[in-house]
């Protein structure tokens, strides 16, 4: 494989060695500058035969999973704050042709392909410092080319694994609270929070089996407008929420932990705090004109980020804090010149500091603290400093939640994946609303509706979804997760654990049983599953609300059976 070198500071020395350990090529790339500097992009590019190429996958993708032309290549765009350095072409029957990742996952990085017409071949690009970092005078990466024929979902559990036992980028320790069902209150109060329905709510989610809740944006201010003009000063809105402290322990004394969303980089310019620092605030971020985002790249800025955060922690006893919006730390504009008074250029270098900083700090208070970052900020690095990692907003998107929540479980290891919020109209049948637990069930559970106010079928229906996954929690959440048509963003998912395996058919599927028992989930539009490979296997047929609608035994080798949508067969050998 021959590659081509474009780009870079003018003097720069760009050497490549290719070491081959069967079907993956890794290339060590060392960079040099005769004096220190800020590096300029530069790029490798190669081109490879798109023989048997059907398909492209990237953790932020959410559209057509086509092979893209080489004028308008599919990218991926990775920084230590926003995805990761992985881009993979997929034959058509889902197995691994190309998986092209980057063992720095910090640097700005952009991995892009596309076909070449002229030729029928894709045409490669990965580019280093996309983005301005600090200067320097040497800089070293791998690329890793894995062209091994095996199932595509194998070959993304093996980079995940390569970044963190053979980069260095070893995970955040997960406690066992990170993995369970929790009630989070932004689609079912937005802003506007009382003391009162807090506690009424956070009593019904914990009688049907949530352990966490987590408050969200609004207890901070009394503006219920959205946005994040009033962000910045983080005190407690005293009309919305009273002492916090006090609510904290009454939340306590229901039996469950509470965590606090804090919008990471957000000053808003109403707070009293952005007159202090309206001169370290970064440019193109936020909307330009109510809030912007503060420039970490200020000892001054992250000494006053971190200290907000211990001191809630420490005050009001809180169990864990929602980190929003660390993606929203972006370099351009004034931003990009030279200020003396920063004590880091490259703004990657300045978060890792911070959330290093972060994490240190607050796990010295409490090493069980939760932590959660949502996507776009879910990389090997990202999962240094927090143990969760949730699926971004797609509110009542079964589509979205499924997908991510897919591609979040095969690259981040033991971290704790969470789904987004699930919520639902209270109006729609009990069955579609049944589809959103069933989207999800891969993932940490977070239920976002009023679970006091819920009507009675629907509230049997999430009763029965919520200790079905408590029930089966290891094999969904410890198993060997694996999906089929990640161009179709996934027909059927299936994870296994020792002799136990759950499916879920989102399409038409048949589900092939090779454990003693297993469950089946029908996410799909039919009234019906097809099951092989369980003759003699007994049955039990139950609806969305666990209620049993039918039993028996499994007669052929391949069976057709009536399960109602949202509902679900379990089969025992």
């Amino acid at each position: 494989m021959d590659f081509q070198i474009i780009g870079g500071n003018k003097g720069a020395e760009i050497t490549l060695d290719k070491i081959i350990m069967g079907d993956i090529l890794e290339v060590s790339i060392d960079f040099s500058l005769p004096v220190e500097e800020i590096p300029e992009k530069f790029t490798l590019r190669w081109y490879f035969s798109a023989k048997d190429c059907a398909f492209t996958w990237n953790p932020s993708m959410m559209d057509i999973h086509g092979l893209y032309f080489d004028w308008g290549k599919k990218i991926i765009k990775s920084r230590l704050a926003s995805w990761m350095p992985i881009h993979q072409i997929i034959s058509r029957d889902g197995s691994n042709k190309l998986n092209i990742s980057v063992s720095d996952v910090d640097t700005p990085i952009e991995i892009a392909t596309g076909i070449r017409e002229e030729d029928a071949t894709i045409e490669c690009d990965v580019s280093f410092f996309t983005l301005p970092t600090s200067p320097t005078k040497n800089y070293s990466a791998i690329l890793r080319l894995d062209m091994r024929d095996i199932p595509f979902y194998d070959s993304i559990y093996d980079v995940s694994d390569w970044w963190e036992n053979g980069c260095g980028y070893k995970s955040a320790y997960v406690p066992d609270s990170a993995r369970f069902p929790m009630d989070s209150l932004w689609y079912s109060f937005h802003q506007n929070l009382s003391v009162d329905e807090i506690l009424k709510e956070c009593t019904a989610s914990k009688e049907i089996g949530m352990n966490t809740v987590i408050i969200d944006d609004g207890w901070q201010t009394d503006d219920n407008n959205r946005g994040y003009a009033y962000c910045g000063d983080w005190l407690v809105a005293p009309k919305k929420m009273g002492d916090m402290k006090t609510l904290v322990e009454n939340i306590h004394k229901i039996g469950m932990n509470v965590m606090l969303w804090y919008s990471v980089p957000f000053m808003g310019i109403y707070c009293d705090k952005y007159e202090e620092f309206k001169t370290m605030l970064l440019d193109g971020c936020g909307d330009e004109k109510t809030f912007f985002a503060l420039d970490p790249r200020y000892k001054k800025v992250r000494d006053y980020l971190c200290s907000v955060y211990v001191k809630a922690v420490e005050e009001w006893q809180l169990d864990g804090l929602k980190l929003d919006f660390i993606d929203s730390f972006v370099l351009k504009g004034k931003a990009l010149e030279f200020d003396v008074r920063r004590d880091y250029q490259s703004l990657e270098d300045a978060i890792h500091a911070l959330m290093t900083e972060v994490k240190e700090k607050l796990t010295s208070i409490n090493p069980d603290i939760l932590i959660e970052f949502r996507q776009s900020y879910v990389g090997p690095s990202i999962r240094k400093y927090g143990n969760m990692l949730r699926v971004g907003d797609c509110p009542c998107d079964i589509l979205k939640n499924r997908f991510n929540a897919v591609n979040l479980r095969l690259t981040s290891g033991k971290t704790a994946v969470h789904s987004d919020m699930i919520m639902w109209n209270m109006e729609d049948s009990v069955e579609n609303a049944a589809l959103q637990f069933t989207s999800i069930l891969y993932t940490v559970p977070q239920v976002s509706v009023r679970v006091d106010k819920l009507p009675e079928d629907h509230y049997k229906m999430l009763e029965f979804y919520i200790d079905f996954w408590k029930e089966w929690r290891e094999v969904l959440l410890d198993g060997k997760l694996t999906a089929t048509n990640p161009e179709s963003e996934y027909s059927l998912v299936c994870s296994t654990f020792e002799n136990k395996a759950v499916f879920t058919a989102y399409n038409d599927s048949v589900i092939s049983v090779k454990t003693e028992i297993a469950v089946a989930v029908n996410a799909t539009a039919k009234k019906h599953l097809i099951i092989k490979n369980a003759e003699n296997y007994s049955y039990k047929v139950l609806n969305c609300m666990g209620e049993e609608m039918s039993n028996g035994t499994i007669e052929s080798t391949i069976e057709e059976i009536r399960v109602p949508v949202a509902g679900m067969i379990v089969l025992e050998k």
